[in-house]
């Protein structure tokens, strides 16, 4: 059994595999990393393998308790990835991209392959047909946007994102969601666009916390995978077992 860590800003998210299949995931703040932890140990006492990917610095203390716990591999830019990365600054490449673009790799073998992840910031990442990283676009989130109008400007309040908005907003609230929300779906859909023209048989991949609220409201076919980036860091894990 493998576990895999990931590590965000406010959240760690973490899910258990066994020969590849996904058999648990749980999600929650990182000051409760210790307690729920060591529940996961106790509720798969097998887990002999951990992968840990995070986005903040000093988790010396999280990763003795995987270290003693299972043998530990820590994501960095240093151990084996499951693709030739063209990224020129390979340095800067944030992990989850790496790990989303191994999910590619192992799920979609051969294909192009764009993987759009819709958090905090959207990303974009292509791989071709040669498992060749080619790196992709990162533009601002839904969140980010409704909360840029409100912290940027002296007048615009702060208002959640609702579905289907019209496209001639007729009051403040309509006029940002029209901009924001079919904003995003624009710019998603435009990307998979061009990226259609310029490479046959494209499969695209809509993963992250928009997930769900955006796929229901895209033009383009895409395929919704809200584990997409744990399936990627346990590909790592797996992959670096062989290096």
């Amino acid at each position: 059994m493998n576990l895999v860590v990931d590590v965000g800003n406010t959240l760690v998210k973490m899910a258990v595999f066994q020969n590849g299949s996904l058999q648990y995931k749980i999600a929650f703040p990182r000051e409760e990393f210790f307690q729920k932890t060591e529940e996961i140990f106790k509720s798969f006492p097998h887990i002999e393998k951990s992968v840990l990917s995070s986005v903040v610095k000093n988790t010396e203390r999280e990763e003795d308790l995987l270290q003693k716990r299972s043998e530990l591999l820590i994501l960095t830019m240093d151990i084996g990835q499951p693709f030739t990365n063209h990224y020129a600054t390979p340095t800067t490449l944030g992990k989850d991209r790496i790990a989303l673009i191994a999910a590619a790799v192992k799920n979609y073998p051969g294909k192009n392959v764009l993987v759009i992840d819709a958090g905090s910031c959207i990303t974009y990442d292509f791989k071709n047909t040669e498992e060749e990283y080619l790196g992709g676009a990162i533009s601002p989130g839904l969140e980010m946007r409704f909360r840029a109008m409100h912290e940027y400007t002296g007048n615009l309040p702060l208002f959640n994102p609702v579905e289907n908005p019209d496209i001639t907003g007729n009051s403040t609230q309509k006029a940002m969601n029209s901009g924001a929300v079919n904003g995003v779906l624009f710019e998603i859909d435009g990307f998979i666009n061009m990226y259609k023209s310029e490479n046959k048989d494209l499969t695209i991949i809509l993963t992250g916390g928009d997930m769900l609220f955006l796929s229901k409201q895209l033009k383009n076919s895409i395929f919704a995978n809200p584990n997409f980036l744990f399936e990627g860091l346990n590909y790592i894990l797996e992959f670096n077992k062989t290096q």
